[in-house]
């Protein structure tokens, strides 16, 4: 089965609009280093092919464009079933091929309906058009596994309001399509019974001059088309704004989580940001913190380096192998963590997770 389908579609002038779809709807389309490569080698091809004008990033099923990286096979890699190697060349194709999507000069229109999550989300948030529905389900929960928002969360995170984006690290909370635009993390709402009308609407486009423009006066006609059902959500990361922002005020993740833990609210969305958050690795919670700050000032490459250093150390670390190992393999949902508390957590370890393998990133030539 191939799990990356290419489908060519004609305009009207005889350009062509080019769709790279994950398909492998079992797993949510979850990202596997082959898919990784396949889609690098697509857009390899189609930046320099003058006859295609934009590109389409979407996901087989209606359930999912991409719910993560294939963090199993990275766990049997890790526990010595596969190749020792495999982590470095997963991490490595998969935050070049963001890097491409980031800086890519031509249109890329990713379709996020369904859930977006992780390695899902590093996809999505490089593309020029990032659109979302009715479905949408985002997250950066890789603390759940031990890990940290990487794929680009580095850079993304913090171009959201306030301290929204540190806030949705340490929890991993989910997020809906106003959410998603409230933080930045999207930029249209289009009706997923609205999919046919994207691509006729693409079809019928006059290519000339600004090919983004041309892509966003069909997504803005959509999008007023879909007005009403958009202002019909609500986004629970906009309504808690003011309490995000005092509870991560704070000098330190002890502090953090502290400050989160001590609220006394019979609030949903909040009780589940304080079930996470108890829950999640207290390794990963400093982890989360201090990559946050330290890549608030780093360009787009440099945080790619510093995230590709950071989980290659992980998985020679027990934290994030344990992590999916009770998530996702045995899934008994018991981690036992390195630490039991995020007081508790050794900071020699913290520094010792941010030491580069390499005296030079395999990223360097990004």
């Amino acid at each position: 089965m191939t799990h990356v389908l290419l489908a060519e579609h004609p305009t009207h002038q005889g350009k062509r609009i080019m769709e790279i779809c994950l398909n492998a709807e079992k797993s949510l389309n979850a990202l596997t280093l082959y898919m990784v490569r396949t889609i690098q080698t697509a857009l390899d091809q189609f930046v320099t092919d003058d006859s295609v004008v934009a590109i389409i990033l979407d996901g087989s099923g209606e359930k999912a464009l991409c719910a993560g990286g294939d963090v199993v096979s990275l766990y049997r890699s890790i526990s010595g079933e596969g190749d020792a190697s495999f982590p470095e060349q997963f991490f490595t194709d998969e935050y070049r091929l963001d890097y491409t999507i980031h800086t890519y000069p031509k249109p890329i229109i990713c379709w996020g309906s369904g859930i977006v999550m992780g390695g899902g989300m590093g996809l999505m948030n490089g593309c020029s058009h990032r659109v979302v529905t009715e479905s949408t389900l985002m997250a950066m929960p890789e603390v759940t596994i031990g890990l940290y928002p990487d794929v680009g969360g580095s850079w993304f995170l913090h171009r959201t309001p306030g301290r929204t984006g540190l806030f949705m690290g340490l929890t991993g909370s989910r997020m809906n399509a106003a959410d998603a635009l409230f933080l930045n993390l999207a930029d249209r709402f289009v009706l997923t019974s609205q999919r046919s009308d994207l691509l006729s609407g693409l079809e019928r486009a006059t290519w000339e001059g600004d090919l983004h423009a041309v892509v966003s006066r069909v997504l803005r006609d959509l999008e007023e088309n879909s007005a009403a059902m958009r202002q019909s959500i609500t986004s629970p990361v906009s309504t808690h704004f003011d309490v995000i922002q005092k509870v991560t005020d704070q000098d330190s993740v002890e502090q953090i989580v502290t400050a989160l833990l001590s609220l006394d609210t019979d609030d949903a969305w909040l009780q589940r940001a304080q079930k996470s958050i108890a829950h999640g690795s207290p390794l990963a919670l400093h982890m989360i913190f201090k990559q946050l700050q330290r890549t608030l000032h780093m360009s787009l490459k440099e945080v790619f380096e510093s995230e590709l250093a950071l989980s290659v150390q992980c998985c020679r670390y027990r934290e994030f192998p344990e992590g999916v190992r009770a998530l996702l393999v045995d899934k008994d949902g018991k981690p036992n963590w390195t630490f039991s508390s995020v007081q508790e957590v050794d900071q020699t370890v913290v520094e010792s997770l941010f030491v580069s393998p390499w005296a030079t990133s395999p990223l360097a030539n990004l």
